[in-house]
């Protein structure tokens, strides 16, 4: 490989900016928008998160099989842009199917389609800096791609999402598409690539089996979370009836089962996709697994926060879906801005605080700012929002930077691919727990009591929050792992030798 110049880092990377403006514009400003404007008010919450959920299990299924067949191929223009190109031209089109849709269904089917398209680029980006960085000029490259990957919360705040609340809904897709090929068009151009001269003979079914182990470990998960909150939530309304009444016991019944439900979806969810997909290695590697699970707990809150801010705001201050998306549009910049300013200090901390104890810190800080949040519901002030965005912006900046390094660190060597990619079930699994159940919870509280529903699912992902810090105590490093390996050889030979 080529050393790196201080311009490669940019344009290898580059392509992570564009990508996330999409991500980020289409699943914060446009789907809140359009749903709002599609569905009655009582089941809005549950509209979006049943569509975030769709989505995801086409992005958990076309991701990583367009990355293992980029890995194959032998184009003349290299193995990962063309599939950049046509994701992009695609996106293009489905983001147009996004601005015409005038009803719910046609909106779902647009969006799945442009979860595909996303998803054609996403899993072959993901390859360029193995392909084309030295490994010692990896870390340097990766910090830049967190760059970008922060950016765009800034950028769309300050642009789309205040178009949509000036009522420009078309535009601000024309902005995003427009973003969007522009950097396509850069990265094409400005990274080189040489083609694979011989296609791989290793057969594609071991790979594409690993796909579906994830999504099986998903679809356990989801039914386990789904039973147990049911039950949990059955026998709490059973005993508070008597007490308090029919309408409280379902209440908090509704409430407490929907918590269970999300924590036992993240830990069934990874220990089934681990297993399925690792076999007796995700036993072996458990501090890997809980990993997983520590990541998914706090990826689960904080995007499910992000997605249901617009309708949250419009409850809180009674504003009409533009206004919301304005504020919202603030809101992300506040957040983005202190995002990124933890993340880039992130790594300095690290290396006094250690990553697992920075990773820990994220999640106790970002439930803190989540308790300022619920505040909000009794005394709606843009103020105390903006401070409960600074909150989490900063703990969602210091837990991003450590907990990825550290579960690089906790990946056998000579086996990352095949292990990181199931942490993909953090990724696709955060909006299907947190958005998907928290959505169904949302709605039906607030059907007792307007606010109530966002309070509660408020509550929930403080303590999902709390649960990743918590979930650190089955991690342990790999030197810790080994060194106790070692010592409990060297006492068993000691005992040996007594006998």
């Amino acid at each position: 490989m080529k050393r790196m110049r201080w311009h490669d880092y940019l344009t290898v990377n580059l392509f992570w900016l564009g990508l996330n403006i999409r991500n980020t514009a289409v699943g914060s400003v446009f789907m809140p928008y359009l749903v709002d404007a599609f569905v009655r008010p009582e089941v809005k919450n549950t509209a979006l998160g049943m569509m975030r959920t769709a989505g995801l299990i086409i992005a958990m299924l076309v991701q990583p099989a367009m990355g293992i067949l980029s890995d194959r191929s032998t184009s003349r223009f290299g193995r990962r842009r063309p599939f950049i190109f046509v994701g992009v031209l695609l996106d293009l089109v489905f983001l147009a199917a996004i601005g015409l849709s005038g009803s719910y269904g046609a909106l779902l089917v647009a969006i799945l389609l442009q979860q595909f398209s996303a998803n054609v680029s996403h899993g072959p980006l993901q390859g360029l800096i193995p392909d084309l960085v030295p490994e010692d000029q990896r870390g340097r490259a990766s910090a830049v791609k967190a760059f970008f990957e922060l950016l765009p919360i800034i950028l769309v705040g300050v642009t789309i999402a205040k178009l949509v609340g000036a009522g420009q809904l078309g535009w601000g897709i024309v902005a995003t598409g427009g973003a969007l090929l522009v950097i396509m068009l850069l990265t094409v151009g400005l990274v080189h690539e040489e083609p694979m001269r011989e296609k791989p003979t290793v057969s594609l079914r071991g790979p594409m089996l690993r796909v579906l182990g994830i999504l099986a470990g998903i679809g356990v998960g989801a039914v386990a979370g789904v039973a147990g909150g049911g039950l949990v939530g059955g026998l709490v309304g059973l005993i508070v009836w008597p007490l308090a009444g029919a309408a409280t016991a379902q209440m908090v019944g509704v409430g407490l089962g929907g918590l269970v439900a999300m924590v036992v979806a993240v830990v069934v969810g990874v220990w089934a996709g681990a297993l399925t997909t690792l076999g007796s290695d995700a036993r072996r590697e458990a501090s890997f697994t809980w990993w997983v699970v520590n990541r998914l707990l706090f990826l689960a809150a904080v995007t499910s926060i992000q997605g249901v801010a617009p309708f949250f705001l419009m409850h809180a201050f009674g504003v009409s879906r533009e206004v919301a998306a304005d504020m919202n549009g603030t809101l992300m910049s506040v957040v983005g801005i202190f995002t990124l300013v933890a993340a880039l200090l992130g790594g300095w901390l690290a290396d006094r605080l250690g990553r697992k104890g920075l990773v820990g810190v994220g999640g106790l800080v970002a439930a803190g700012g989540t308790l300022v949040l619920l505040g909000t519901l009794a005394v709606p002030t843009l103020l105390l929002i903006y401070v409960a965005g600074t909150i989490i912006g900063l703990a969602t900046g210091l837990f991003m930077t450590a907990n990825w390094a550290m579960g690089t660190d906790l990946v056998p060597p000579l086996e990352a691919g095949r292990y990181l990619g199931v942490s993909n079930l953090a990724g696709a699994g955060a909006g299907m727990v947190g958005a998907g159940i928290g959505g169904v919870v949302a709605d039906i509280l607030n059907r007792y009591q307007p606010g109530l529903g966002y309070f509660a699912i408020f509550a929930c992902y403080a303590v999902l929050f709390v649960l990743s810090t918590v979930s650190l105590r089955g991690v342990r490093s790999r030197g810790a792992r080994e060194q106790g390996s070692r010592g409990e050889r060297k006492s068993l030979t000691t005992k040996t030798r007594r006998h």
